[in-house]
């Protein structure tokens, strides 16, 4: 009966561990993208010439807000 016990105990502790480093590693992730984000103004204006638009900073401003509302969701 003693063993049984063990092997609960020993999936028990494995599940929260799953999930508690799952949660740990995201909150991580997040909190890094929010400090470095992947693309910055340069990067679109790059983007925006490369597609053939001028880029005025009015569209860079709202492309990048529209990029921090979708990443705050």
């Amino acid at each position: 009966m003693s063993t049984i016990w063990i092997v609960l105990i020993a999936i028990a502790a494995l599940i929260v561990g799953v999930a508690l480093g799952f949660f740990i590693a995201r909150k991580y992730m997040m909190n890094y993208l929010k400090k470095n984000p992947p693309i910055n103004e340069q990067m679109l204006r790059t983007l925006m010439m490369q597609m053939g638009q001028k880029p005025s900073q009015k569209k860079i401003n709202q492309m990048m807000r529209a990029m921090s509302n979708q990443n705050e969701k």
